[in-house]
């Protein structure tokens, strides 16, 4: 159906997870620099079995995610998608694709319903799949260089994480619409005036406000904190579980358009598509 290589070695790994330190702090690194932490199959793979590590560490009361390097996530790695995607027709890579697509968003899930409070620390580019993982952390601080955008309607194809959805709760329909429909990039300073970030710092102070905040919640009792994300979780992401189920099956059917790879192709080549809606 979709192929994800074998975890073989430690150096296989795309993500990092830094243990707690004595505060109830850990951080999970994206680790992959050389390509602006660029998103994988395989690194979805992974954020799952860290994610199930996460859940269960009495030690750790607050996770930071970061992106090593000069990005948060630049997105998903630039390329036509066809040789991750298999199947013997159209129909059947169609659907293929909106199971891969299932699986992912129950990896995602697992992350973003984490019983821990969860910040992003974001810097640098955080576009495409990156805004989406970011946007599935409870809070964001956000250095001054931070980029962030939702590009998919730019190559042909729907939004596949949730992130137009994710990002309408936190900034309102019309951010959201103005966002993903034009694939706009928006700076720090307006990331927070919409609402999608929560903390601006220089990017030097960045993972110390970040930790600083972190340990903040940290100190509060577990228990509080832990039942205080479920309630505003439970109200904030009513009918998400039900919006997620049609995304899976409207990204299909722009995964096998004739728009899709003349999308990628002008993407590889920063060159504009001319789409017809095929």
């Amino acid at each position: 159906m979709f192929r994800t290589e074998p975890l073989t070695a430690e150096k296989d790994w795309q993500l990092r997870l830094e243990a707690a330190d004595q505060d109830g702090v850990a951080t999970l690194v994206l680790d992959r620099p050389e390509k602006l932490n660029a998103w994988s199959w395989e690194a979805s793979r992974q954020l799952a079995r860290l994610t199930a590590r996460v859940r269960f560490d009495e030690r750790i009361r607050v996770l930071v995610v970061r992106g090593e390097g000069r990005s948060f996530c630049a997105g998903v790695d630039l390329g036509l998608p066809e040789d991750r995607i298999t199947g013997r027709s159209a129909a059947e890579r169609a659907r293929n694709f909106a199971e891969g697509l299932r699986w992912v968003h129950e990896q995602f899930r697992a992350f973003a319903t984490l019983p821990q409070p969860v910040i992003g620390a974001v810097q640098g580019y955080c576009l495409g799949f990156g805004f989406e993982l970011a946007l599935m952390c409870d809070i964001r601080v956000a250095a001054t260089d931070a980029v962030f955008a939702l590009p998919k309607a730019q190559i042909g194809m729907a939004i596949d994480a949730g992130g137009e959805m994710r990002l309408a709760r936190d900034a309102g329909s019309g951010w959201a619409k103005l966002l993903a429909l034009t694939g706009r990039r928006v700076d720090a300073e307006t990331a927070a005036r919409i609402g999608v970030v929560q903390a601006l710092t220089s990017p030097a102070d960045l993972l110390p406000a970040a930790r600083d905040l972190a340990r903040e919640i940290a100190a509060n009792a577990p228990l509080a904190v832990q039942a205080i994300k479920r309630s505003i979780d439970a109200f904030a992401d009513r009918g998400l579980a039900e919006a997620m189920g049609q995304a899976a099956l409207f990204a299909a059917n722009t995964f096998i358009s004739e728009d899709a790879p003349l999308g990628y192709a002008a993407k590889a080549r920063r060159s504009a598509a001319e789409f017809e809606g095929k």
